[in-house]
């Protein structure tokens, strides 16, 4: 059931790739992968600073093999925003009104080749686009084409010129050009069902990725790994996570489970960009079959993290709290 759910989102987000990346050129759906961040806006406490310098390397080593494989990253926040940005919402109004078009001229060609079949004659494929029909799928087709890259963040920012998340990606000059494997989408709002870009609640665009990234400076617990792995959907946290820390002491083969874990703790942030930057390209290499084996092991993990097993280890931590409150006074 969750590779159909993953499959039904996952379309979900190739609908929102055309509608924000192909007005300006195209590339593979089928060779794309989807990875995010997502959380509270702490630029350095979430790793969102490890995440954006991991997306610069990987988009340096696609192109160095001249990889085929595209990734579209989301960072998803809550940021300090004006309205969403016109052009972006333009493109993908655009794109929906390409599908009505598609959808009535698929209608007329239906019609026709009713009428020539109930007629008994031999259908040209030629012949079945008329002129009008022609004329309004170039009509679209203009309207649509854009001269600038897609746009690297989705609003309009109250601080553009001191947003961090902005600063470091125009710092590392990822602006989605053309030729760039990796394709950055910065949505500083979280998402929901009414949203308009993608007309899905979170944890549906959760199901519809390949992996969450979340490499935390500072996490005491950290839900949205434990979500994705509920979800089925492979993730990267760090051993500064409280999280992390759970999985490395209670899944020694959490790797092989796409449970992966950073560690900064010993590495460094140097060390431990290279560590994601490592993790990425080696997922970026993985087949289909391999990323539905490892969404299978990580589903399978689930069990762990269900409620009628941590609530243990909360009732532990309660008790621990008080007896180191209030024993001294007992005494």
């Amino acid at each position: 059931e969750f590779q159909n759910l993953h499959r039904k989102y996952k379309s979900r987000l190739h609908e929102f790739t055309r509608g924000h990346f192909f007005g300006s050129y195209e590339f593979d759906l089928n060779e794309t992968i989807y990875i995010f961040t997502s959380g509270r806006y702490e630029y350095h406490n979430k790793g969102m600073d490890l995440f954006i310098e991991a997306l610069w390397r990987l988009n340096q080593e696609l192109r160095r093999i001249d990889s085929p494989r595209r990734v579209v990253a989301f960072i998803v926040t809550n940021a300090n925003t004006k309205r969403m940005n016109a052009d972006v919402l333009r493109s993908h109004f655009m794109l929906q009104e390409l599908r009505e078009t598609c959808d009535e001229i698929t209608d007329r060609v239906g019609d026709r080749i009713f009428e020539l079949a109930a007629r008994g004659h031999i259908i040209d494929p030629c012949g079945l686009l008329d002129d009008e029909d022609k004329v309004q799928l170039k009509r679209m087709l203009y309207s649509r084409s854009e001269i600038m890259p897609p746009k690297i963040v989705t609003h309009d920012m109250k601080d553009d010129s001191g947003d961090s998340i902005l600063c470091h990606l125009r710092h590392r000059h990822l602006f989605n050009g053309e030729h760039d494997p990796v394709k950055v989408v910065y949505h500083p709002e979280f998402i929901s069902s009414t949203n308009p870009l993608f007309g899905m609640d979170y944890d549906d665009f959760v199901r519809g990725c390949h992996l969450g990234i979340f490499p935390s400076y500072y996490e005491p617990w950290g839900y949205t790994p434990a979500e994705c792995t509920v979800l089925g959907i492979p993730s990267v946290c760090s051993d500064l996570s409280g999280f992390g820390a759970f999985i490395r002491e209670h899944v020694p083969d959490h790797n092989d489970r796409g449970l992966f874990v950073i560690e900064r703790r010993k590495l460094g942030d140097q060390g431990a960009v290279e560590q994601l930057t490592n993790l990425l390209v080696d997922f970026c290499t993985l087949g289909r079959r391999e990323r539905i084996e490892l969404r299978n092991r990580c589903e399978r993990t689930s069990d762990l993290l269900d409620w009628s097993s941590l609530i243990n280890y909360y009732t532990q931590a309660r008790d621990l709290a008080l007896d180191r409150t209030y024993s001294s006074l007992i005494s």
